[in-house]
């Protein structure tokens, strides 16, 4: 295992990367001082994700995840903060409010260009050097590996969506990003499975790391699934886990997984 203040990464042996890019909570202090309470709840977090991908050390995956909050920066972003969904309302490379537009700064203390400019050289740099880092080692053992990155999101945001999102959103970059037709088949396994609801490359195509790192021609595929939290945990505060919730979409999530560097083997 590798730790640092900013990430911690647990190496594998298959060619599977899980990258939780939205898991960190921690906010530094002299942040926090310029931030509102809502903020300090960072409600928008990826709750309890390396919880419910335990299973990931069975299959020999390296897992990648961030100390801090993306309340302090977007990790998912592009670094010069381009709009990934033109059009669409989204939150930024250092947001300014949640995702029910709740203020994250006190008034006239939101982060100027040159304290942005340093978050992303403190902790958006080293998180994507470390993803580099180890996409390239495992791409020198393997012909083809997946970068697999694991989203969660409330069941119902209004900013962002209408009505109900799928349970499960898998993401390529309509198709760009990964073998032909991978997000469509792991989407149909979610149908035949029955229980849930799911959708390719549809409200979420998958985020900057996707897009950036997913390189078929090179050996590398990225897929995003972007899952509910309604299917493993309390979507209100305190947020709690479900462990009857999570211990039914766990095994299928598994499969998912597996499935997916089965087709990326095999490609």
């Amino acid at each position: 295992m590798n730790d640092s203040t900013i990430y911690t990464l647990e190496r594998g042996t298959a060619p599977l990367l899980i990258s939780i890019p939205h898991r960190g909570t921690r906010i530094p202090e002299a942040l926090a001082a310029d931030m509102t309470p809502e903020a300090l709840r960072v409600d928008d977090c990826d709750w309890h994700l390396e919880r419910l991908y335990a299973f990931a050390k069975g299959l020999g995956a390296s897992v990648l995840l961030p100390e801090y909050a993306r309340y302090v920066i977007d990790l998912n972003r592009p670094p010069d903060d381009a709009n990934l969904y033109p059009g669409r309302d989204t939150t930024g490379l250092c947001p300014v409010d949640t995702f029910d537009k709740a203020p994250l700064y006190r008034p006239g203390r939101a982060p100027d260009r040159a304290q942005i400019d340093a978050r992303r050289a403190t902790y958006w740099q080293p998180y994507h050097d470390a993803l580099t880092q180890e996409l390239a080692s495992l791409r020198a053992k393997h012909d083809r590996v997946l970068l697999w990155e694991a989203h969660s999101i409330r069941s119902v945001v209004p900013r962002f969506f209408d009505g109900r999102l799928p349970d499960f959103n898998f993401g390529t970059a309509d198709g760009t990003t990964a073998v032909a037709g991978l997000a469509d088949m792991l989407a149909e396994i979610v149908k035949q499975d029955g229980r849930y609801t799911a959708i390719a490359n549809g409200r979420f195509k998958g985020g900057y790391i996707t897009r950036r790192y997913g390189q078929p021609a090179e050996g590398v595929h990225s897929v995003q699934l972007e899952l509910t939290q309604a299917t493993y945990m309390e979507e209100t505060l305190p947020f709690a886990y479900d462990e009857a919730r999570a211990s039914q979409v766990q095994p299928l999530l598994e499969r998912l997984v597996s499935a997916a560097l089965e087709r990326v083997a095999a490609s």
